[in-house]
């Protein structure tokens, strides 16, 4: 099998043919100063957000969670009870 293997293939012209990173801008990564292509949210090397436009939102504190449950519990204790 190892026969039918084409011996005129040519690495570098199959690699050349995907190369399409030189030709994208790039620009540095504020964070880890590597180089990231310039329309990227986030960096794939540190993966710490750009812009803060991009990054998710925060989840709410646990604190203020727990205060409304305890709020609900009361008013509904205040209107049963």
């Amino acid at each position: 099998m190892d026969d039918d293997i084409d011996d005129d293939y040519d690495d570098d012209a199959y690699e050349d043919e995907f190369d399409d990173d030189a030709d994208e801008p790039t620009v540095a990564c504020p964070y880890c100063k590597r180089q990231i292509h310039e329309d990227a949210e986030r960096c794939p090397y540190c993966e710490r957000y750009i812009s803060q436009e991009d990054a998710p939102a925060a989840p709410k504190p646990w604190w203020i969670i727990a205060g409304v449950i305890v709020c609900l519990v009361l008013l509904l204790y205040w209107i049963v009870g």
